[in-house]
């Protein structure tokens, strides 16, 4: 039997999920988690915050076998809830659970040219075949063209409202970019390697695709906020390459309750692709197009997996920058001084500790004491990512997080 198109069975199923969320979401300790990201956006002094996100993980712990309904959409649905239920009940970071279901608009995005994708059956590796073999290929690019799929966006739209409308806040959401960095672009149509042999060889040609890409860019987001296409990302919105947007500072005073603007956002940058460059070309051929970016921004965030120490007296450049990624492969002590409390520092352990079938958790207590004490007079959220695996087994991310509260609750 179908219900609105939907089997009535994966409806049951789905409102029974939500219903669970919506009383998780009321508890005492959700207020407290939530108090404690608004600190520490603010660079209040608090213990230091706990995320885990298992990222490709998810499909260890979310199987395909595990999930109930039977219908496309319904499933989608439903590993979402039980996402959002896994970390409120086992889990059990400081990620607030919501009442709240987000769906995102469908889109695509086109820029004139598209690197071809060479492998990757089955979620395996892959490559990228760059569209741009010389630079006279650049007379092929155009400002990037958005192709918004309102028909499909609503008809999911409508059933998550249909099925749990009454449970949960369903949302629909822009989730446009995930960096404005402009390198992970660059090395799509250009080519990682080629683009470090394009400083040296040509570097005037670079310059310009460089704009070009920050000039698309900025069109882009003046297409975006001017058709009120911006989500408000100032709440339980992920940001960046990790933490939570709570914050009082935004949206701005002037905002008119209805009309998100950039400035009343969290922007975004990091240059991970160009890890390997000096900070003397990083300064040259990246940042100047990224600052004209994010300075539309009312807070900023940078960095993702690239360590910073090197570049971090260009990285302070970044008007009103707020949260600093701190990778596996960065100097946390040196960054530790480097920072103080002027920042959040987002520190990112290694994901390889979950890869494993079993945590060495003497070894994970112990970096994450070494860490934690090096950064005591730091503002400091511990964020776990980047995972393609762990280890087939659901309990690594349990453990992980609960060693890394344990560690937290002591300082």
């Amino acid at each position: 039997m179908q219900n609105n198109g939907l089997l009535l069975k994966d409806k049951n199923v789905l409102r029974s999920l939500a219903a669970r969320l919506a009383e998780l979401s009321v508890l005492p300790a959700e207020d407290e988690k939530k108090a404690l990201w608004y600190s520490l956006n603010a660079l209040k002094p608090t213990r230091p915050v706990i995320f885990c996100d298992p990222e490709v993980g998810w499909g260890e712990i979310i199987t395909d076998n595990s999930l109930e309904c039977e219908g496309c959409l319904a499933r989608g649905f439903e590993a979402t809830l039980r996402k959002e239920l896994f970390w409120a009940e086992s889990m059990r970071d400081d990620r607030v659970t919501e009442a709240r279901f987000v769906v995102p608009y469908v889109f695509d995005e086109e820029w004139g040219l598209r690197a071809q994708r060479i492998g990757g059956a089955n979620g395996g590796a892959f490559r990228l075949d760059p569209p741009i073999k010389d630079y006279t290929d650049i007379t092929k690019l155009h400002f990037p063209e958005l192709k918004i799929d309102y028909e499909e966006t609503t008809r999911r739209y409508d059933a998550a409202n249909d099925i749990f409308g009454d449970l949960l806040d369903v949302r629909r959401a822009g989730w446009w970019w995930w960096s404005l960095g402009l390198t992970v672009n660059l090395a799509g149509l250009r080519g990682l390697e080629q683009i470090m042999y394009d400083m040296y060889d040509y570097p005037d040609e670079l310059h310009g695709l460089m704009a070009f890409l920050r000039d698309g860019t900025m069109a882009k987001l003046d297409y975006l906020e001017k058709n009120n296409l911006l989500t408000a990302n100032h709440d339980g919105a992920y940001i960046g390459s990790g933490g939570f947007g709570w914050t009082n500072e935004l949206p701005m005073k002037d905002f008119d309750g209805e009309h998100i603007r950039l400035k009343d956002m969290w922007g975004f940058g990091e240059s991970q692709e160009t890890s390997q460059i000096s900070a003397e070309m990083f300064e040259e051929f990246i940042l100047p197009y990224q600052i004209p970016i994010l300075e539309r921004f009312g807070i900023n965030a940078y960095g993702c997996c690239e360590p910073l120490n090197q570049r971090w007296h260009a990285i302070e450049r970044i008007p009103r920058l707020r949260r600093v990624s701190i990778s596996p492969w960065s100097d946390v002590p040196d960054m530790a001084e480097k920072m103080g409390s002027r920042y959040i520092f987002s520190l990112k352990p290694k994901p390889s500790y979950l890869a494993q079938s079993n945590l060495d958790e003497d070894y994970i207590r112990q970096s994450l004491r070494e860490s934690l004490k090096a950064t005591r007079n730091c503002r400091v959220e511990v964020i776990m990512k980047d995972c393609t695996t762990i280890g087939k087994n659901p309990q690594n991310v349990i453990r992980w997080t609960q060693i890394a509260k344990e560690e937290a609750q002591k300082l």
